[in-house]
């Protein structure tokens, strides 16, 4: 059985547990042994997209210990898994000692759903969710992770859903990390224009692999009144999915 260290991302483990069990399920449903590792911490990312490559090196260094010895490591979000797949060995491109541990652990790193499909051979999984959903491909898993077939085809083994594709899936939502905070305007006109696309459907839920996207479209959704219900896929795919879903405290 493969030894998999669950990556607790930051907006998982403050805002969204439940969706770390949802993930633990499905990776001991398909065959892992999965451990959590309390020494981890934030990937570094904001960081690293600000410029402040110290302090990102420091955290990177704490999750890098953290994770050794582990024969995989899968965290729930392609926006951080793409951090220690591609930035950790840039980050340590200099340094002799930190790495090749760098590139080790990029090497062993996996966004959940690509993991499952692509590393685990896992096509249907055994869940049941009643009502239509659309899914938003985000930003970093799309592009720098090739993730898009593999929810997809996890969601079609799932009882009772219906997919509805929505135009523009593909495009951002407008959060874009310290995107939303630098432009606040820029990304706010985005996520208007995404939320559009999800109205038009007509599905009841909405769901994608990042809580950074799906929180920022929640909010929006929470002050605009709309009903919509915001999900993790996992948190569908592990029948897990219950209440109104991400943000539903706000509306």
């Amino acid at each position: 059985m493969p030894r998999v260290g669950l990556y607790a991302t930051c907006l998982m483990n403050l805002f969204r547990p439940t969706l770390g069990f949802a993930a633990a399920r499905l990776l001991e449903d398909a065959g892992c042994t999965v451990e959590v590792p309390l020494a981890q911490s934030c990937c570094g990312q904001p960081g690293y997209n600000s410029g402040d490559f110290e302090a990102a090196r420091a955290l990177a260094k704490q999750l890098i210990a953290a994770f050794e010895g582990f024969d995989y490591v899968v965290g729930p979000s392609g926006s951080c898994m793409a951090t220690l797949r591609h930035d950790y060995p840039k980050l340590f491109e200099d340094d002799p000692d930190w790495r090749p541990r760098a590139e080790a652990l990029a090497a062993r790193s996996h966004e959940l759903l690509s993991f499952l499909t692509d590393v685990c051979g896992v096509t249907t999984v055994n869940a049941a969710y009643t009502g239509t959903v659309t899914y938003h491909d985000s930003c970093s898993g799309l592009r720098s992770l090739g993730i898009k077939g593999q929810p997809r085809l996890l969601l079609g083994s799932v009882e009772g859903l219906q997919l509805t594709e929505m135009q523009d899936a593909e495009v951002c939502c407008g959060f874009g990390g310290t995107f939303c905070v630098k432009y606040p305007e820029i990304s706010g006109r985005m996520v208007d224009d995404k939320l559009a696309k999800v109205a038009a459907t007509g599905a009841d839920t909405l769901l994608g692999g990042d809580l950074g996207c799906l929180m920022n479209m929640a909010g929006r959704l929470g002050r605009q009144g709309a009903k919509l219900k915001v999900f993790h896929t996992a948190e569908v795919l592990a029948g897990m999915a219950t209440g109104g879903g991400i943000g539903d405290g706000e509306r």
